[in-house]
């Protein structure tokens, strides 16, 4: 704020329905089933939680989670019951958006799912909220529910379909900028 001349800023918009991106997703979700040594019966499509009340004051996030599960499940041409969305890493006393991934997948697995996995679609690289948190603290719900087989879809990283969305995503948006 103490700068003279302040630099042009310009803010790429959530890409969360990006046709590449959704794509991008696809192929990662295609490639895991296929290297699975049991095939899931069930998706889940577990995003970063964030409290309730943001969504009661009109933030979109909430929306755009469920838009891109929606979206992913038609490009790979599956039945509404083969994903499900839901919500990780809540902390702190208020609620969260819910169903909690933790929770969900024990109710899975004691409702006879025996066969999982899981995707992070809002993480664009792997971190401790993704190797620690889904492979260990939900991986253990699931199993210690009854669950059997569980699969974790890799965020998609440098993946070269995930690079060559965010290059279109960066052209697009550099449109008509000087």
């Amino acid at each position: 704020m103490k700068e003279k001349w302040q630099p042009s800023v310009r803010i790429v918009p959530p890409y969360f329905e990006d046709a590449a991106y959704i794509d991008a997703l696809a192929g990662s979700v295609e490639r895991a089933y296929a290297a699975a040594k049991v095939k899931p019966d069930l998706l889940v499509c577990s995003y970063h939680g964030v409290p309730e009340r943001y969504l009661q004051e009109g933030d979109p996030y909430h929306c755009q989670c469920q838009k891109t599960t929606r979206l992913l499940k038609e490009r790979l041409g599956w039945s509404d019951d083969k994903l499900i969305t839901t919500f990780q890493s809540k902390f702190g006393p208020e609620e969260w958006l819910k169903p909690y991934t933790v929770e969900e997948v024990a109710r899975q697995a004691k409702a006879g799912v025996k066969n999982i996995a899981v995707i992070a679609p809002a993480f664009s690289a792997d971190c401790i909220e993704t190797l620690e948190e889904i492979q260990e603290e939900i991986r253990e719900s699931f199993e210690h529910a009854g669950g059997e087989s569980f699969t974790y879809v890799p965020c998609l990283n440098a993946d070269e379909p995930h690079i060559a969305a965010l290059i279109g995503i960066i052209q697009s948006n550099l449109q008509g900028w000087a």
